[in-house]
């Protein structure tokens, strides 16, 4: 069995490809499947996997592994075998941790990734079945329709026609139609139609396959890392300059070279944060894990901290406000002779093997369903969001060929051209059931070659799901707007809006976006329109988009739902996109986030997660910059002033040791849930750290005199003791940067960043009083003193760091209301404001 090119697939006609390809319209067995995916491999482009050896040996090369590996060949050169085998061992503990830490981050990607897997429907031993997309072999007969990602390269071969975006592929810029025969490339999206093919090559022999080796994409950094990376980098360069200041300083005393150069690489290393990339995978990686439990797939990891800073949410209206479970109500007759003759009619315009909750409504309404048997379907035109409505050839016992449609009721009544008494009364129906919060489809037949008859109008009644509005009352509390987004008429969008407590401003989205510029560039007075609007109704995909254009314009940070192939422009536009239980596979591939359940409440969790991750991260910076401060200004200030090493590089190593191991379990403690949206304050992060950490200076001068002049320990017995106030000091710090209440208050720290700091820090303890040798030890009386002038400490930093919080949070609410006083000024002083602009 060979794969066959595109060109290959091209020429040969339906009957010769099923020949070379040794299948048949009824497709193949199973067995026959299983034999063919062990030859030619799963229907997936290859990845380039890198051996785990390779991996861990990739953490001893790059410019920290490279100091860590000169401080210890220059204590090889100064003969200093105990630092020696201590940098030795530091050097293997980063490249375990960071390797570990790569490792669970990775296994939880790939978790997600297979809960993100394609799904292709394919025919097997004669049935119909949905099998992930990689199963796929050449031969097995697929069937595509509207919404569908193609999975490989297809012949079509049964149905009418489909409408095929391949601009991705080919850069054509319109959909292509593509009829029997033709050709449909793997990876393209089908946007109208439905249709059957053979499957012709898979993988990499599919011209998507050959088209992606040639292609590299590049990943985007979003706002929060390249926030840390900002950080990391002024860390960096804060370390650097000390150390080179401290280097020049120490070289004019006549300090041997070796010697400053490898304490100096050690200090460098100990203060800059080695840690961060290991703990922001971590981290990003157990939240997924954690909203994947809660049936959230994240397929953009980044999302997860963009979703922190989400004030406003565009949400669907059916399936995730209501609970998409029809029934059918009463009936208004315009032709058809009774209730079961229209519902015949809007069945026969179904499908009867599909999931779509509207078909399966009308079909469970017919009381003989056996009446459908006696007609032959010929052709079927399926619903799309343009045409707004579905068409079914069919003939009837004697061979006589009729048509049907069903669809959005105004599109049925303008296909049949209802006028006079008959348009006044369908109006007045329907505007009478939508105030009810019913939804109405028209149904109409007619015999080939004559005019559309109405037959009469059904009802459909979709209820709100019962904790909508608890929820929308949730994420008001936590700043978060809902708006709802449908495409029912504006009736039913204010009954249900009111019923959940959104409010009765629901707009047309028509009276909004009056030209197609309007969407790509909305003015000033769309962007007010769309955020003071409780909703919107009479929505179709494109206008979705210009919504998330409108509001992002207006500074927000925004959510939008979408479940249709014509949804994906709107959800790849907004900060974070959301594909909704049941959604297509175009949509799934554009959001960001790919909801198994439905429902708005998982939503406002994925959001509060989110929040939390923020806070995690918000703690771990804080307590980066504070420990930089600490460590390198007074190593530094302490050897210009006293002309001695206050710490050894021996303890300096020790240090990173003790401090590392405790902060890679961040990524699981409990936090405060702000309710508000957060955003990145690089002044407030910057202003608190640097205004804790010179206090930390200050902590750790005390001390020093403490043990110098009154104490009266020699120098060894001082870089001991400074050594546990350091250790001891550090985690205390990180219980006082992790919330911004009182340390000593709820949120508590969770048990493993608890324990394990408890655990680090007591053998720290135990080190500095049986140092086995390596260092010279204290007594028990110094280690109560140090421990209880860190406890001390630790309050004189809290209460710092709860004043500046409020000086900070009082200066940006006085700052906030004056920003609010000149938006709100007449349109004409804006002009005046920014030059008329």
């Amino acid at each position: 069995m060979e794969q066959l090119t595109i060109k290959k697939a091209e020429k040969m006609s339906k009957d010769d490809l099923f020949q070379k390809l040794n299948t048949s319209a009824k497709g193949l067995s199973a067995k026959e499947a299983k034999k063919r995916l062990e030859e030619m491999g799963p229907n997936a482009l290859p990845e380039k996997h890198i051996s785990m050896l390779i991996r861990f040996f990739s953490y001893f090369w790059g410019p920290i592994p490279w100091m860590i590996e000169i401080a210890a060949i220059l204590s090889l050169l100064v003969k200093h075998w105990t630092d020696f085998f201590v940098i030795f061992a530091l050097l293997l503990f980063n490249a375990g941790i960071g390797f570990w830490q790569e490792l669970k981050a990775s296994n939880a990607l790939d978790a997600l990734k297979a809960q993100l897997a394609l799904m292709a429907r394919i025919l097997r031993d004669g049935e119909w079945k949905e099998v992930e997309a990689r199963e796929i072999v050449p031969g097995d007969i697929v069937r595509i329709k509207i919404g569908d990602i193609i999975p490989a390269d297809l012949k079509l071969t049964e149905g009418d026609y489909v409408s095929v975006d391949q601009a991705a592929l080919t850069g054509e810029s319109l959909p292509v139609n593509k009829k029997p025969d033709d050709i449909c490339y793997s990876g393209t999206i089908v946007k109208q139609g439905e249709m059957v093919g053979v499957v012709s090559a898979t993988g990499a022999d599919t011209y998507f396959g050959k088209t992606a080796g040639l292609v590299s994409t590049a990943g985007t950094t979003s706002h929060f890392q390249k926030a840390v990376i900002h950080i990391g980098d002024y860390l960096i360069f804060l370390s650097l300059g000390l150390v080179s200041i401290l280097f020049f300083v120490q070289l004019l005393r006549g300090d041997n070279v070796i010697t400053l150069i490898q304490f100096a690489l050690i200090l460098t290393v100990a203060s800059i944060p080695v840690a961060m990339p290991a703990v922001l995978s971590i981290t990003m990686a157990v939240g997924a894990l954690v909203l994947s439990k809660k049936k959230v797939i994240v397929s953009r990891l980044e999302a997860i901290e963009e979703a922190a800073g989400l004030d406003v949410l565009c949400s669907d209206k059916t399936g995730t406000l209501t609970q998409n479970k029809l029934t059918l109500g009463s009936s208004v007759l315009f032709k058809a002779k009774d209730n079961q003759e229209l519902i015949l009619y809007a069945s026969l315009s179904s499908e009867t093997d599909t999931d779509d909750a509207i078909d399966l409504t009308i079909v469970s309404g017919m009381k003989d369903k056996k009446l459908l048997s006696s007609f032959t379907l010929k052709k079927y035109i399926p619903f799309d969001p343009v045409r707004k409505r579905t068409e079914a050839i069919l003939s009837d016992a004697n061979g006589k060929e009729f048509i049907t449609t069903k669809g959005a009721t105004q599109v049925i009544m303008d296909l049949c051209k209802v006028k006079g008494k008959d348009l006044d009364k369908a109006n007045e129906k329907v505007e009478k059931f939508a105030s009810e919060g019913y939804k109405t489809l028209g149904v109409a037949s007619k015999n080939t070659g004559d005019d559309w008859q109405f037959l009469g109008i059904l009802t459909l009644f979709d209820p709100p799901r019962e904790d909508s509005a608890a929820t929308i009352a949730l994420a008001k509390e936590n700043g978060i707007t809902v708006k709802m987004v449908t495409g029912d008429n504006l009736a039913i969008a204010r009954q249900i809006s009111s019923q959940l407590g959104l409010g009765t401003n629901i707009q047309r989205v028509d009276t909004i976006f009056k030209e197609d510029s309007d969407i790509k560039y909305p003015s000033r007075k769309i962007e007010q329109q769309i955020e003071d609007a409780s909703g919107f109704a009479e929505v179709f995909p494109e206008h979705k988009y210009g919504i998330v254009k409108a509001l992002q314009a207006g500074n927000h940070i925004t959510g939008m739902t979408g479940d249709g192939v014509n949804d994906a422009p709107a959800l790849k536009q907004a900060d974070f996109g959301i594909a909704v239980s049941g959604a297509t596979d175009a949509a799934r591939a554009a959001a960001d986030l790919i909801l198994t359940t439905p429902g708005l409440s998982v939503i406002i969790n994925a959001v509060s997660e989110a929040r939390k991750i923020f806070e995690r991260m918000n703690s771990y910076a804080m307590y980066r910059i504070i420990e930089t401060i600490r460590i390198m200004f007074f190593v530094v200030l302490a050897m210009m002033f006293f002309n001695f090493y206050p710490i050894t590089a021996l303890l300096i190593i020790l240090l990173a040791f003790f401090n590392d191991v405790p902060i890679m379990t961040i990524a699981y403690d409990n936090t405060f849930l702000n309710k508000n949206p957060v955003k990145w304050d690089m002044q407030k992060v910057l202003s608190i750290s640097t205004v804790l950490g010179l206090i930390g200076v200050i902590e750790t001068f005390g001390i020093l005199i403490i043990a110098k002049e009154y104490l009266q320990l020699n120098l060894i017995q001082i870089q001991t003791f400074i050594f546990l106030k350091l250790a001891v000091a550090g985690h205390l710090t990180l219980f006082v940067t992790r919330t911004k209440q009182p340390f000593y208050k709820k949120p508590f720290p969770a048990p493993s960043l608890l324990w394990s700091a408890i655990a680090t820090k007591v053998l720290a303890t135990l080190f500095v009083v049986y140092p086995l040798g390596l260092i010279t030890p204290i007594s028990w009386a110094n280690v109560a003193l140090v421990w209880g002038y860190c406890i001390l400490w630790i309050f004189i930093e809290d209460l710092v760091k709860i004043a500046m919080y409020r000086h900070m949070e009082h200066r940006g609410s006085k700052n906030h209301n004056r920003f609010l006083a000149v938006i709100k000024q007449p349109t004409h002083k804006h002009h005046h404001i920014y030059g008329g602009c």
